[in-house]
């Protein structure tokens, strides 16, 4: 249940988001490799990449979004085209591994995706299909993941693709959605046509535990129901646009600006400080 608005809070977040030079934080973010393509097909299959990849080491995250692109060339939209691209994806990953995936895997998502591109125009489109067909944003992502996963998907794969109706945060597929669908902001792309309060936040550690500590949510897993909470919380700041939050709240974390424990020297200048609950228990 989503907890009581508060008016500080509020301006707090809205500070934080203020203060967040999202342009130039980029750069250290998978969403900076999107930022490399102009034209809307190469955009939202580098999403797709990028996402898909961002679990794990920062700079082991880049070198594989790197190494895949390195394949795909100038224009990955075309270079996952069907018929030829599967063999071809298959044939110059081989050997790629990034944490649990393979080439294999990769070159299945990459391959699908082409083929889903070409039937129905655009990824964007499929989603917003989907989303229409299911009637619940939810069930509407969980239809798009299996489109891109194919039929029979080992554990690599729905793994790297994951099944929001199995609970999971699926916080790589929710960070895709948010990158294309959110409006442009320098981070966010606004490319894809589907309403933004209809997002739920990607949820990692850093989200998870900086929600909790400002009251957005009591729960202690990082779950769908959790991000569902959290997001709950958060749409009582901005109905339209509630995952706004969420660039700058994560990196807020990731840049170790937000200590796991009280810091002083790092807690004094935060904006969060006098609305975080972590602070305030000393």
């Amino acid at each position: 249940m989503a907890p009581r608005p508060s008016r500080a809070l509020k301006r707090r977040l809205e500070q934080l988001v203020e203060s967040t030079d999202g342009v130039a934080r980029r750069e250290a973010d998978p969403v900076g490799f999107v930022h490399r393509f102009g034209e809307p097909g190469d955009v939202e299959v580098v999403g797709l990449l990028a996402a898909s990849l961002a679990f794990g080491n920062v700079v082991a995250v880049r070198r594989s979004i790197g190494r895949v692109l390195d394949v795909l060339g100038e224009h990955p939209a075309e270079s996952i085209r069907p018929p030829r691209a599967r063999a071809r994806l298959h044939r110059d990953l081989d050997g790629f591994v990034h944490r649990v995936w393979r080439g294999e895997h990769v070159a299945t998502m990459l391959a699908n995706a082409g083929e889903l591109r070409d039937e129905h125009g655009s990824l964007g489109a499929l989603l917003g299909t989907r989303v229409t067909e299911a009637g619940d944003f939810r069930e509407g992502l969980a239809r798009f993941a299996d489109a891109l996963r194919g039929p029979e998907p080992d554990r690599s794969l729905r793994h790297l693709l994951p099944d929001p109706r199995a609970g999971s945060a699926c916080k790589r597929l929710l960070l895709y959605v948010r990158w294309m669908v959110r409006p442009a902001d320098g981070v966010d792309l606004g490319q894809w046509d589907l309403p933004a309060s209809e997002l739920v936040i990607p949820v990692d550690t850093h989200i998870h535990r900086i929600g909790r500590n400002l009251g957005l949510t009591e729960r202690n897993d990082a779950s769908w129901r959790t991000a569902e909470e959290i997001t709950a919380a958060l749409r009582r700041y901005d109905a339209s646009d509630p995952v706004r939050y969420d660039f700058a709240l994560c990196h807020h974390g990731i840049s170790r600006e937000c200590p796991s424990r009280r810091d002083d020297a790092k807690c004094r200048p935060c904006a969060l400080r006098t609305v975080c609950r972590a602070y305030r228990a000393g």
